[in-house]
């Protein structure tokens, strides 16, 4: 089975566009219901920047057919992000010290501050979890969280804070994928339940960016196109969504068929999901791919 979305479907300049919603579409509910008549899955992206409040994912549930699926980008403060911290809970603020609510870029270092923040983000995905709608967990890591053991023994400390829910991991520095360590990365992920996350972007001929290695380490392959915006991918001072104007030519899509096809036969779901948020590019490539992949 191969299903196919976007990584946000509210994404500001992809509302701005005009060009998949319908003038009628107003309200974020609306768009979310005629997202899900075009397609099954998708991944929250907001969910990085703030922890969702279990009503929004209640909401999320309710106006959704039965069969849609929610896969949940990890907040940034539980992959070694900086955080504001007005963005979490209140009550959750109390157990940052003084000098880290005044600040507006921490990062949690406590276990304590850790394992809390990981509860309350578990606890308010319970009404899609409870639904059948929860799909994995997309733990981005950052780019300098580098291949070594303790980080290796820190994956596994966030599945263990996630207390059963899927995580799927997605690395952004090249030392994890390199020809001679790849395999003991992907039986590592394997070992541990975790599920790789096969990335498509910008390659510059270093480590800075991870290469695109078609695999599954899991009953659940999970592919994520970002583009290949080189221009803007490093640069500073510029919005988000820049980084990611990217759309894949047909060709491309097409060149990327084999290698969704070849590791879907070997896993029970592949996710094929576009990043490339910058206006309507990853909704026509991701319309484009269903057509690639049901022929």
């Amino acid at each position: 089975m191969i299903r196919v979305g976007i990584c946000s479907w509210t994404e500001k300049t992809l509302i701005q566009s005009r060009e998949f919603y319908p003038p009628s579409a107003k309200t974020a509910e609306a768009r979310l219901r005629f997202y899900a008549q075009h397609f099954d899955v998708v991944e929250v992206d907001s969910s990085y920047y703030a922890i969702p409040a279990m009503q929004t994912a209640g909401l999320w549930a309710e106006r959704t057919p039965q069969a849609f699926t929610f896969h949940i980008k990890a907040f940034a403060g539980l992959t070694g992000h900086g955080v504001d911290p007005r963005s979490l809970p209140a009550d959750l603020q109390d157990l940052l010290t003084p000098e880290q609510r005044e600040d507006r870029h921490v990062y949690l270092r406590a276990p304590a501050q850790i394992a809390a923040v990981a509860e309350r983000f578990r606890h308010n995905l319970q009404p899609l979890a409870a639904t059948g709608k929860l799909g994995v967990l997309v733990y981005q890591f950052p780019p300098w969280f580098q291949y070594s053991h303790r980080n290796l023994d820190h994956i596994v400390t966030c599945r263990d804070l996630m207390a059963g829910l899927p995580l799927a991991v997605e690395f952004r520095h090249g030392s994890w994928l390199v020809p001679e360590r790849r395999e003991g990365v992907l039986s590592f992920l394997r070992d541990n339940g975790l599920h790789y996350v096969t990335a498509d972007e910008p390659q510059f001929g270093d480590l800075r960016t991870v290469p695109c290695v078609p695999e599954a380490s899991g009953d659940v392959a999970y592919f994520r196109f970002h583009g290949r915006n080189r221009e803007n991918w490093f640069r500073k001072g510029i919005e988000t969504a820049l980084r990611y104007a990217y759309e894949y030519s047909d060709e491309e899509l097409q060149g990327f068929v084999p290698s969704i096809n070849g590791v879907a036969e070997k896993t029970r779901v592949t996710y094929v999901m576009f990043n490339n948020c910058y206006m309507a590019s990853a909704i026509r490539n991701a319309l484009r791919m269903k057509e690639l992949v049901q022929k």
